[in-house]
């Protein structure tokens, strides 16, 4: 087995964007954006994809994505009052689960803003929300559909 590729990814990585507004309150004391609000951007580019791709309510189908890793790796400060642009790609599409890839952007495309300031890892397994164990069901069609076009 080959070791993962480290390297900061630029733009190419990812298939889906999603533009998110930065807030005064998103700095931390030292000035730039703390790093539990990463994790909401993650989060938000993730699922805001699957409902828009699905036109649906993720949280209505009978097979529900629980998250169980999520992790961010840190190349560059970001921080209010600039825009992040957020790249989404799906790295592994299973039969219950899914390795997302989640690049967080900030500035141009053609300069600063052309490697990503950080990359999340975000992990779904799709549960049956019907069973009071929700052990591991396979990924709804619907998702998988929304989805396809984003494996890289």
């Amino acid at each position: 087995m080959s070791a993962p590729d480290r390297s900061r990814p630029d733009r190419s990585a990812y298939r889906a964007w999603r533009t998110a507004t930065t807030r005064w309150s998103d700095d931390d004391v030292y000035g730039h954006l703390n790093n539990a609000r990463y994790f909401d951007l993650i989060d938000t580019a993730v699922n805001a994809h699957l409902h828009d791709a699905t036109g649906t309510d993720i949280r209505r189908l009978p097979a529900i994505g629980v998250v169980a890793e999520v992790s961010c790796r840190y190349f560059a400060e970001m921080g209010y009052p600039r825009p992040i642009e957020m790249g989404l790609a799906v790295e592994r599409l299973g039969t219950s689960s899914v390795i997302y890839r989640v690049g967080l952007f900030q500035g141009d495309a053609d300069g600063e803003g052309a490697l990503a300031c950080a990359e999340g890892r975000f992990v779904h397994v799709y549960v049956d929300d019907t069973d009071p164990a929700r052990r591991p069901t396979p990924v709804p069609d619907v998702i998988r559909e929304a989805l396809a076009p984003l494996v890289v």
